[in-house]
């Protein structure tokens, strides 16, 4: 009789979880106010409820990220508040593909906005001689190839995926174009050589290795004689789709990752480069 009474229970329970059922990660972030319309006061409010929803870093980017689809495209908008640009330094009301990633990187660090903000001063600028990151046109990381290289949040990955004979590369000094002249006005050259996946490595199979959450530059030969390696940038989510702020969409998209490398009239870009989101430098 009591085995009987224990078998009820459980049955009972069972049926009181099944008509309960746990909401899923997307299905959460689904219900969640659109963030291009928050402000800054209602961006404090959300920044825990993604701390508590996702304590493992990595899926609280990813989340975060797919959260911002959507999100109007702007170019270039992110600056210094000051001239010569005086864009913030943060923002999440529009993005470029650059601003996608380093402020969702930024945001999944942080509580509140002055966290944020302090973490994408951490993110996208260069310490000077004394180890300080003060935001200044001149200290940012404007080179994406740079930034994955040299920058600890942002670490490329790409030369530990496949055997350096499979990979692209190119000798190149950054930000000086063939006539020798700076591209940007920094007073600031960089001489690297670039490994890069090139396209006939570009694979289902390669995409299946990759982490959850992966960032990804676009090579963009044409751009080598202006001192220029990658011509955009954005997030590969569970080895299948690309995630990036989309200019010729308008927004931030979701999107078939081989379907958008290769479209039907031939890959846009000449290979790309894999990266790591780091929580901590």
């Amino acid at each position: 009789m009591k085995i009987i009474s224990q078998i009820l229970l459980l049955s009972l329970l069972f049926n009181i979880l099944s008509c309960n059922e746990v909401q899923t990660d997307d299905a959460w972030v689904a219900g969640l106010p659109q963030p291009w319309q928050l402000t800054q006061a209602q961006m404090d409010e959300m920044l825990p409820r993604f701390q508590h929803r996702f304590p493992d870093f990595q899926t609280r980017l990813k989340y975060f990220a797919l959260w911002r689809v959507g999100t109007p495209y702007e170019i270039f908008k992110l600056g210094e508040g000051v001239e010569p640009d005086p864009d913030p330094i943060i923002r999440y009301d529009v993005s470029d593909c650059t601003g996608h990633n380093l402020t969702s990187l930024a945001a999944a660090k942080s509580n509140n906005w002055a966290e944020a903000l302090a973490n994408m001063i951490a993110i996208h600028y260069k310490a000077d001689s004394t180890g300080t990151k003060e935001p200044s046109y001149n200290s940012r990381w404007h080179y994406t190839v740079d930034r994955i290289t040299k920058n600890p949040y942002t670490v490329d990955i790409t030369q530990t995926l496949l055997p350096l004979s499979d990979l692209d590369s190119v000798n190149i000094t950054l930000n000086r174009k063939a006539d020798g002249e700076e591209f940007l006005d920094l007073n600031w050259q960089r001489n690297m050589t670039a490994y890069f996946i090139p396209n006939d490595q570009i694979t289902a199979d390669l995409l299946a290795k990759l982490p959850a959450l992966v960032g990804v530059t676009f090579v963009k030969p044409k751009y080598f004689k202006m001192g220029i390696v990658m011509g955009h940038e954005g997030m590969i989510i569970d080895g299948k789709y690309l995630v990036h702020a989309s200019q010729s969409a308008g927004e931030t998209v979701k999107l078939d990752f081989l379907k958008y490398y290769f479209p039907e009239d031939g890959a846009f870009f000449g290979g790309i480069m894999i990266f790591e989101f780091r929580e901590n430098a």
